[in-house]
This record gives C-alpha cells, sequence and structure tokens, in this order.
C-alpha cells in the first residue's frame, strides 16, 4: 500500500489564495512544480506526477471547503483508489505554525473538508497531512475561528508554515513509497 492521490484542500478564487485555510493547496502546488489542468469531471484541477518511481493524481477541489469531498469521491472512484492510498493536505488549528504532522483517520476536528471527505468515501480511514496554522486564541488573537482560517497569515506565521511545507514535502517520497513510519518519525521529529 503507497499513496496514489494527494488532495490539497483550500477554497478556490483569487479571494481565498493567500488565506490560512489554504495551506493544503499551496502543498499541492509545491508539489506540482507546474499549474494543474482543471479536469470539469472532478470540479477540481488535477494532475499526474512521478514520486518515488510511482505514478500519483494531484487534486485540488474546485468546489468551496465543505463539498471537497465530491471531488475526491469521484477521482477516486473512476482511478479505483483506496481511501487508505488518499493522503488529504490540510491546514490544522491544532498545531502552531511550523509544524506538521501524519496520521490515519480519526474525526475531522471540525474541519469541514475533512467532514465531507470521509462522507464521500464512507470511512476516516485516509491518510491526513495536517499543516499547522495555530489558534486564534493560542495566537493571542480575538478573531472567531472561521474569520482567522479566512485571513492571511501574518508574515512570521507565513515563514513558518512554509517551513513545514517544505518539511513535509521532503518525506512525500516515502508515502509514495508505502514507507509510513520512516516518514512520519522523520516529520514529527523535525524542528520548527
Amino acid at each position: 500500500m503507497s499513496i496514489r492521490l494527494i488532495v490539497g484542500l483550500g477554497n478556490p478564487g483569487l479571494e481565498y489564495e493567500q488565506t490560512r485555510h489554504n495551506a493544503g493547496f499551496w502543498l499541492v502546488d509545491n508539489l506540482a512544480g507546474r499549474p494543474l489542468a482543471r479536469e470539469a469531471r472532478y470540479n477540481a484541477l488535477a494532475g499526474k506526477i512521478t514520486i518515488a518511481g510511482q505514478e500519483v493524481w494531484l487534486l485540488e477541489p474546485q468546489t468551496f471547503m465543505n463539498r471537497s469531498g465530491q471531488s475526491v469521491g469521484a477521482l477516486a472512484r473512476f482511478y479505483k483508489i483506496a481511501p487508505d492510498e488518499i493522503l488529504v493536505a490540510h491546514d490544522e488549528l491544532d498545531l502552531p505554525p511550523g509544524v506538521a504532522k501524519i496520521k490515519k483517520g480519526g474525526s475531522s476536528g471540525g474541519h469541514n473538508g475533512l467532514k465531507d471527505i470521509t462522507a464521500a468515501l464512507g470511512t476516516q480511514d485516509y491518510w491526513r497531512l495536517r499543516i499547522g496554522i495555530g489558534h486564534p486564541r493560542s495566537l493571542n488573537l480575538a478573531q472567531p475561528v472561521i474569520d482567522f482560517v479566512l485571513h492571511r497569515p501574518r508574515k512570521e506565521e507565513q515563514v513558518l508554515i512554509n517551513d513545514a511545507i517544505e518539511k513535509s514535502l521532503d518525506v512525500i517520497p516515502l508515502l509514495c513509497e508505502g514507507k509510513f513510519e520512516a516518514a512520519m518519525m522523520r516529520l514529527h521529529s523535525s524542528k520548527p
């Protein structure tokens, strides 16, 4: 078993491009290294690349976050990609900027994109790459969570988020080879 589909979560449109909620898009954009093609049948931007000798789909749903499952479910069903061969990269409030963690399964933690993907796949047993964006309370901000995720990070937070994405990109080849424990150990032991 290895990763065959990497999904980046975010919201489409220029007004959301630089917001914290688009951290998943940022990772996939870096991984792709080129613009992905619009795929109307999946309502997404999609493309294939080779990672560690494996063909891997990249997907950025072009629905809003809370409907991400439509795109993920459609592509996974068409190409017969099992849930445990899917990695979903997303912003994570419970991790500080600069930290990224990999996990398989578990609850959505209130993340609407994950809730919809879980509903579309019929299971929580897919991999997640959680990119820390911090929480407004832990960053001493009075913003409501919805405002926080839909705004651009402060400059110092953006630097840390970019670092976490870079560290994540380093372990993705291991995930595509099915070396999940090694990938987790390397990413989780890296310092923010």
